[in-house]
This record gives C-alpha cells, structure tokens and sequence, in this order.
C-alpha cells in the first residue's frame, strides 16, 4: 500500500508527534508498504533550523526506508498566537503544495497537533480522490482555547465548525485515547468511523538500565534522588506547580526536579526558579531523541503533569508509556481521566490533583521515603510497558488505514473482527 501521512514535526526533531509518526511508519516500511511523508524543515521547539537542514521550498530525503519530504514554511518559535498561527497556516499551504506533487497513493493520512497540517491532508484526498485519515492526536481548537491561546469569538467558533467538517468528510478518524472518540460521538460523528489507537512507546529503544554516568555528572545528579519531567514545558502543562512544590521541599537535598524540554513557558519556569533560589530544580535542554533512554536514566521518579482544566483530562502524555519502557515509576499531576486511570490501573504509579502543589510535594516526599514501595512502582510500571507497544500501535493503525483504502473507514471503529473488510 501507498501511505502518504502528513505532519508539520518529524524527526530529528522529539516531540511526541514526530516520534509517534516516524516509528509507526519504520514498521510499516519493514512490512512491505511505501511511506511518504510531508513535513518541513525541522526547527520545533525554538524555531531555529537544525544544523545541516535548510528551509527550501522542497528537499526529498530517505530516513529508515521512509521518503520525507520537506517543505518551505514560516518558521516561528513554540510561542505567541500570531507567529506560530503563521507557521501553521504555512505548512498547511506549502504541505498541500508538496502532497499534490507525489505520485498518487492509496490513502492519505495526517496528523493533529498541528491542526492545518489536518485540513492540507483531507484538501489532497479530496483533490486526488483518495480517502484521507484523521489522525486525531489533540482537540484542537478546543485545548488552544483552554490554555487562554484564543477567547471565545467568531474566530473560534468558525474553526470548531471547520474541525467538525472534517472529521465528517474523513473517510475515518484515528483518536489517540477514548475521551477523544467519546467528544466527537457526543458531537454528532458516526462512532463507527472513530477508531481509538493509543500512544505507546518503541520498546526496543527503551528498558531499564543504570543511571548514565556522564550525564549524572555533567548535571550534578550522581547522588541525589531525581524526579524527571522529560518533554513540553507548555502553557498546557502547567508546570509552575512543579516549581511551588519543589519550594515545599527544599530541606531536602538530595531531592532534585530534573526539567527536560522546551516549550513556550519554559524560559518563564527558568526565571522563576531563579528569582524563588529554587537550587533544586534543574533545567536541562531538550535532547535528541537517541538520547532520551539516558536522559530517564537519570530518573528516580517520572513525573507526568498537566494543567488543571477539564479539556486535559482526556489527553495520555506520550511520556507515560516511555517511562513504562524504562521501568520508572510515574508520579501524575493531571485532571481524572483516561491518564489517570491508565496510572492507577496498571500500579505504575501515584496520581495527585492537578494544580495541588502540597500533594505533588507530599507524595514526592512520600516515595523518596519508601523505597521499597518505589520498587514495587517500578516493576509494575515495566510490566504494563508491552500492553503499549509502538508495534501494536502501528499494526492497529495500518488496519485503518487499510479499511480507509478499501473504502470501509465508515467501520474503521468497530472491533477487529467486525472491521475486516
């Protein structure tokens, strides 16, 4: 099969988004299918160019097999409205632009986070009469809505009403987790077109191992008792939490908050924690991704957070099944909801209250206390890791977008056994 999958992140940049997309379709490549993806430049989070990259208006490259196909956009930092909204709408030009160029596939699928990316992807199937996918990764516009990006207005309600065409005109839609299927039957779509394939993490890249010593000494950790939050410090993850807790807690030295990433608050965080004195919250660059299993090493606890608002509580944070992967332990900040429960239900971990930094604090000081109830953690927290396997997740998706090329997406939703065309 001919799979041309549209999304704005790609490796080597190591967002959730551009590993989801590049690992899945490693798999599909490996069994037999030709992969072509439409991207850009890479420059996510900070909107500078990696090195060795240039922002062209069309540049073929083969990563793993894959052909990618980068794209000229306006490139703008992870922050701001108007900026970043010129980066989207960008590559949903330019995007569309380079998926009409290609050789005509079976079935094209995009991505959202980014939401135009979406609207280019479904624009080239209804131009090339080809079905087109949804893979529908956040609730958009509505989580841009909920961290104050955009007030409710005409703007706002005009592409709620774009985002419902599409997933109408979708031949099927892929949610990420369950409360996303839940939102759009509760909104007039077909449940039988809305399948659920959730995020997982490439196993074989991952496992427990020993904290690295090199990257524990460049950052002063080789004794101390980390808690890791490894990925997007954004306006959605409410992460000044993190920072009230760690003041809570600083009589205890050993205790670090280790904050790896990027994102739009992040320099907020910094300067914050150094007007607090904060010496216990260190801030350490985003990563590339072959260096993220020594950046969990470093890890005592992984904690997952979330700001606390209703909109997040059917989001599952990629880095929950990495953590898995790695035998961590995982400590949830977020709103009740399909993460929590995935947490509490598979005995991976503790869950606080969002936005509640005397119980983030407490439960830190909690399990910095029992190590033998962290141990306990963690071997429960590896044993889930399979039930959320990048392979599973790619042979799932594969079979939408199979039913999607048969012209059966309409029953992409039902179960297996049902779905076969």
């Amino acid at each position: 099969m001919k799979i041309l999958f549209l999304t704005e992140n790609f490796p080597p940049e190591t967002n959730a988004a551009a590993t989801r997309v590049y690992e899945r379709a490693c798999y599909w490549v490996r069994w037999g299918h030709q992969v072509t993806v439409i991207t850009c430049a890479p420059n996510f989070p900070h909107g500078r160019l990696f090195d060795g990259y240039e922002n062209a208006w069309c540049r073929t490259e083969e990563m793993a097999g894959i052909r990618v196909v980068r794209m000229k956009t306006y490139i703008a930092a992870n922050r701001g409205v108007a900026k970043r909204g010129l980066d989207f709408l960008s590559f949903g030009a330019t995007g569309l632009w380079g998926a009409l160029r290609q050789e005509k596939p079976d079935v094209i699928a995009a991505t959202s986070p980014q939401f135009f990316a979406a609207v280019a992807g479904w624009l080239a199937g209804a131009w090339r009469r080809v079905p087109f996918v949804f893979e529908l990764g956040d609730l958009w516009p509505a989580s841009i809505a909920a961290v104050g990006a955009v007030r409710q207005g005409l703007a706002l309600h005009l592409l709620e009403a774009l985002e419902l065409h599409m997933y109408r005109r979708a031949a099927c839609v892929v949610a990420l987790t369950h409360a996303f299927k839940d939102n759009l039957t509760a909104r007039g779509i077909d449940p039988a077109k809305v399948a659920v394939v959730r995020n997982g993490v490439d196993l074989p890249r991952y496992g427990p191992r020993d904290r690295d010593p090199v990257l524990a000494a460049q950052w002063g950790l080789e004794d101390a008792f980390v808690v890791g939050y490894v990925g997007t410090h954004g306006m959605a993850h409410g992460l000044m939490n993190v920072l009230d807790a760690a003041q809570r807690l600083a009589d205890r030295p050993r205790l670090k908050f280790l904050l790896a990433g990027a994102g739009a608050e992040r320099d907020l965080l910094v300067a914050e924690a150094a007007r607090r004195g904060l010496t216990n919250v260190i801030f350490m660059p985003p990563q590339p991704k072959e260096a993220m299993p020594q950046v969990w090493s470093l890890c005592d606890v992984a904690l997952v957070h979330l700001k606390d608002d209703p909109v997040f509580a059917g989001v599952i944070p990629s880095k929950i099944f990495e953590a898995m992967g790695m035998g961590l332990p995982l400590l949830m900040a977020a709103p009740e909801g399909e993460a929590t429960a995935i947490v509490r239900d598979s005995g991976a971990g503790v869950v606080v209250p969002a936005g509640d930094p005397a119980a983030l604090a407490d439960a830190v000081a909690g399990l910095m206390d029992d190590p033998n109830r962290l141990s306990d953690l963690a071997t429960d927290s590896l044993a889930a890791a399979p039930d959320y396997s990048r392979e599973t997740q790619a042979r799932l998706m594969l079979a939408a977008l199979e039913l999607a090329a048969a012209g059966q997406g309409h029953r992409a939703g039902l179960a297996p056994a049902e779905a076969a065309p």
